[in-house]
């Protein structure tokens, strides 16, 4: 098997992350949309870290770091290429860049149904804080 390539993405990149993100994770969000995702490369370059295998894109992350927090969203991996390392390897990129911007704790958001989405946080070493509910409002678009 080839190596694993992990880069941050590019605003090119944004339809086939929206095709992965289909494939690969569970769920969609009110922002999977193309201008979405530039919008969010395009505000914190960093953020969305790719992981390729053979020019194909098999996992993504998308660590956000607002100056306060440092945020883990969207780790997936093409169920075809799970338990490889790769979303290890995701998270390791994830947490060096937090660790270059001075970020001290992690929160990840994950599927409250997804019981292989728990494992691979536990595995990682995150744990569930359960005394935190997360509230949320879609806001009407423009």
């Amino acid at each position: 098997m080839t190596d694993l390539h992990l880069r941050t993405a590019q605003a090119a990149d944004a339809e086939a992350v929206l095709a992965f993100w289909k494939e690969a994770a569970e769920g969609t969000s009110i922002t999977d949309d193309v201008d979405g995702v530039a919008r969010l490369i395009a505000r914190d370059p960093e953020a969305l870290i790719l992981a390729e295998r053979d020019g194909l894109l098999v996992g993504s992350v998308i660590a956000g770091f607002d100056g306060w927090r440092c945020s883990l969203y969207r780790l997936a991996v093409l169920p075809s290429h799970r338990r490889q390392g790769i979303s290890a390897a995701l998270l390791d990129a994830a947490e060096r860049r937090f660790h270059a911007v001075g970020g001290r704790r992690g929160d990840a958001m994950v599927l409250e149904a997804s019981e292989l989405a728990h494992q691979a946080w536990a595995s990682a070493g995150y744990h569930r804080e359960d005394h935190w509910r997360r509230w949320v409002k879609p806001f009407a678009q423009a």
